[in-house]
């Protein structure tokens, strides 16, 4: 396996074209890999605590609009 440097220099050799591709496919991975993360951690309750207390905040009335109202 590469290391990152080593992977880095073989990036700074590619054609842009090629740049662009890459970062569009590292983007996509990272965002999908995020979202099945996000998803393991709600089944398994491990964001329960942050939804309780939004939801104690937004019945207390500490919450705002998002986005801002305009007036």
């Amino acid at each position: 396996m590469s290391t990152v440097q080593e992977i880095e220099r073989a990036i700074d050799q590619l054609p842009k074209r090629d740049v662009f591709m890459l970062a569009d496919w590292i983007s996509s991975k990272v965002s999908n890999e995020w979202d099945q993360e996000i998803e393991e951690d709600i089944k398994a309750g491990r964001l329960d605590h942050l939804a309780q207390e939004a939801i104690s905040e937004f019945r207390a009335g500490k919450t705002s609009p998002f986005p801002p109202r305009e007036e």
